[in-house]
């Protein structure tokens, strides 16, 4: 795992590809997914997989993807998705896109970072394009532990939600537990390899926990 960071030094961040690899390989839920360099690629995968799906460009030059339209969500034929190609193939630096299947439920995020002081420190919070209006977040230093999350999940102000807000599916606590402690886990072992990572979304329901969304920023 510490050899897929260590490849993208020179750039100082990890593709979301190579991230979600990495996550896979450290036990963590992703979602099934394809880098397709070509429309024909993209559409096997979605018939395989089933539609609709998520595309997004995959470019060394894009950090953030969402803000040059990077992202398109909801595709739900072969034409679209074609389409989806042509317009993201046209972004700058493109690789390629990533196309995966589209998870549906409570939206969270998760990260990390390296304190200076305090060392490896996760967050949890109510994830989404929301996150930074209200910023419903809560921290505790790593490792983590059951207790760690409950009360992390108990600080939230939107905790509500994940346990079926008027009606709304229940996130599987335990689930969401088993993710934190084994992210808390990779982070430990990652320490001297990384400064940030951010988990954004990552989708619950009643059955996972799906990193949606990924970045991992390498320290100096």
């Amino acid at each position: 795992m510490k050899k897929i960071v260590d490849n993208f030094k020179k750039t100082g961040w990890a593709p979301e590809p190579e991230a979600k690899r990495l996550f896979a390989m450290a036990g963590l839920d992703v979602p099934n997914y394809i880098c397709a360099h070509t429309p024909d690629e993209a559409v096997k995968f979605a018939c395989q997989t089933g539609y609709p799906v998520v595309a997004k460009v995959v470019s060394p030059r894009i950090i953030h993807k969402s803000d040059v339209g990077g992202v398109i969500v909801g595709i739900d034929s072969d034409e679209r998705l074609e389409n989806a190609y042509q317009t993201l193939k046209g972004l700058d630096g493109f690789d390629c896109m990533l196309v995966e299947e589209m998870a549906r439920g409570q939206e969270l995020i998760i990260g990390a970072k390296i304190d200076y002081q305090f060392g490896p420190v996760i967050l949890l919070g109510i994830g989404g394009t929301g996150v930074e209006i209200y910023q419903d977040v809560t921290m505790r230093m790593a490792p983590l532990n059951d207790n760690d999350v409950i009360s992390m999940i108990d600080s939230l102000k939107g905790r509500s939600l994940l346990k079926g807000f008027r009606g709304g599916a229940p996130v599987n606590i335990d689930v969401l537990t088993k993710l934190l402690i084994k992210f808390s886990s990779l982070i430990i072992d990652l320490e001297s390899h990384i400064q940030s990572i951010d988990l954004n979304p990552v989708i619950c329901s009643r059955d996972r926990c799906i990193i949606a969304d990924a970045r991992i920023i390498l320290s100096d």
